[in-house]
């Protein structure tokens, strides 16, 4: 198991489309992974779950991935997300 803690950096927060982008990227890999903000933790690769944060800009949010490809799916998560700022 992988955890990481960053910041996001995206004046829009994670709007649907990045929160689209995002799910997709995830689902690529074998590993269970969540996504953590304000202590709601929720899948990942599920569009409604990541919606239902509403992360904000300048948000802290938490990434944990399980599995056989943990850590590169972190690794390519998070290259994901700096991409949106």
């Amino acid at each position: 198991m992988v955890l990481k803690t960053i910041q996001l950096k995206r004046n829009a927060g994670l709007d649907s489309r990045a929160i689209n982008q995002l799910v997709q990227v995830t689902s690529q890999f074998e590993s269970d992974i969540y996504l953590t903000y304000n202590g709601h933790k929720v899948n990942c690769k599920s569009i409604m779950g990541v919606l239902s944060l509403a992360i904000p800009n300048n948000a802290e949010i938490s990434l944990e991935a399980s599995g056989s490809d943990d850590c590169e799916a972190l690794k390519k998560i998070i290259e994901t997300i700096e991409s949106f700022s």
